[in-house]
């Protein structure tokens, strides 16, 4: 597997079903620990149209990238001007079973994790559940950027990033 052309960044979409908390996560650790390496984004296959209050809450206590997240369909990334994606990861269940072919083939990987809005009980304990979604999501980010992608061919990156979602897999770098 090569980069994507000279100098252009890997694109990495983030898929999970209403686009509110894992997948919004995950975008924003992405563009703060990929830099210029690697573009983000992320969608929902049934997008809520909002991010949930504890994960923008979360994020801005540590200090991470909020200004461009936002709740949207998939299919914002799947028409017929959609650029490509190098890199599609499915972070629940149910975004997995409904993950639409994406234009050239991109690599794809399931990194399930429960959701956090789903968690009941008061609000530090809500708030842990986002804590321990964005400690694992920053373990396997941290591992998927260490990846030698310029180097590997495609049967090796998908093994590889698709094993970062393994619950056997260490998540920490």
């Amino acid at each position: 597997m090569t980069d994507p052309s000279p100098g252009a960044p890997w694109r990495v979409l983030f898929l999970c079903t209403g686009n509110s908390a894992r997948s919004i996560i995950a975008e924003s650790l992405l563009r703060h620990w990929g830099g210029d390496r690697f573009e983000a984004h992320s969608a929902g296959s049934e997008p809520s149209g909002m991010i949930q209050p504890l994960a923008l809450e979360l994020l801005e206590r540590y200090g991470l990238p909020t200004d461009e997240l936002g709740s949207k369909s998939l299919y914002v990334y799947t028409g017929p001007d959609a650029p490509p994606f190098d890199f599609v990861i499915t972070v629940c269940d149910h975004a997995a079973e409904q993950c639409p072919m994406f234009p050239g083939q991109p690599i794809t990987a399931h990194w399930g994790l429960p959701d956090p809005a789903q968690v009941e009980g008061d609000e530090a304990q809500r708030m842990q559940a986002y804590r321990n979604v964005l400690a694992d999501f920053e373990g396997r980010i941290k591992l998927f950027l260490n990846l030698p992608l310029a180097s590997l061919d495609r049967l090796s990156s998908q093994s590889r990033v698709r094993a970062i979602g393994d619950d056997d897999t260490p998540k920490s770098a």
